[in-house]
């Protein structure tokens, strides 16, 4: 089938319905951005125990779900609210599907075997948790990507203040520095550089608005509280 190329109105949606159709650089494109989440609620459900081996192949259970002939891609609607919920259901489902084959497998087997190590169900919303924190992680590094993209596009025009912003931001938030220390490290003034590192977080929220309308499309209102809960994940 030909591959079908992205365009800025693409949503996970659009991206949904094509892979759901067929599409092999959908497909990819879909388990890239979300095997992670997958993979973190999967590793977190079956922590200990023998099902703890199968999370790989779980994952993989997980996208062949999806992309099976009236599969979940096929069922999914976006007026049934964001994906994030939608992808997150879909892997609970395959989990406990897996559960049951495993307790089956157990009752015909000898006495005094493992049982299957699955959690509680009142443990899901820490499992949920997982998920939701990897899924935010994603994102981030996303919002931080096209951030960077439109820094190098914008140099060297501004003489490189949009890269230096986005450095700012990682010498902040990943090396932990205080806006003094980078001023100093950096020969500038301090209060220059706050307005420098205001701008900055102004530049990422605008990128993170653009990745979170990908994945969660919605009105201008939903998008923000999306944001806002993913910035909380990781605070």
């Amino acid at each position: 089938m030909s591959e079908r190329p992205t365009t800025p109105d693409d949503t996970c949606w659009t991206v949904i319905r094509d892979a759901a159709a067929g599409d092999a650089a959908a497909r990819g494109r879909f388990a890239e951005q979300y095997a992670g989440a997958v993979r973190a609620y999967l590793a977190a459900r079956w922590a200990a125990g023998a099902l703890r081996q199968d999370v790989d192949d779980a994952v993989q259970d997980v996208f062949l779900e999806c992309f099976r002939d009236g599969g979940a891609l096929a069922r999914g609607r976006p007026e049934r609210g964001g994906f994030r919920g939608f992808l997150l259901g879909v892997t609970r489902n395959v989990a406990r599907r897996r559960e049951e084959r495993a307790a089956a497998s157990l009752a015909r087997g000898p006495s005094g075997s493992e049982p299957p190590p699955s959690r509680l169900e009142a443990d899901e919303p820490s499992l949920a948790g997982a998920f939701d924190r990897r899924w935010a992680l994603a994102v981030m590094a996303e919002a931080g990507a096209r951030q960077r993209a439109a820094a190098r596009a914008a140099a060297p025009g501004d003489g490189g203040a949009a890269e230096r912003r986005v450095e700012l931001l990682r010498m902040r938030f990943e090396d932990g520095l205080a806006i003094r220390q980078i001023a100093e490290r950096w020969g500038f003034d301090a209060a220059r550089l706050h307005h420098e590192y205001a701008r900055a977080r102004r530049e990422f929220l605008a990128a993170l608005r653009e990745v979170v309308a990908f994945h969660h499309p919605g009105s201008r209102a939903a998008i923000d509280r999306e944001c806002a809960e993913l910035l909380a994940l990781l605070g």
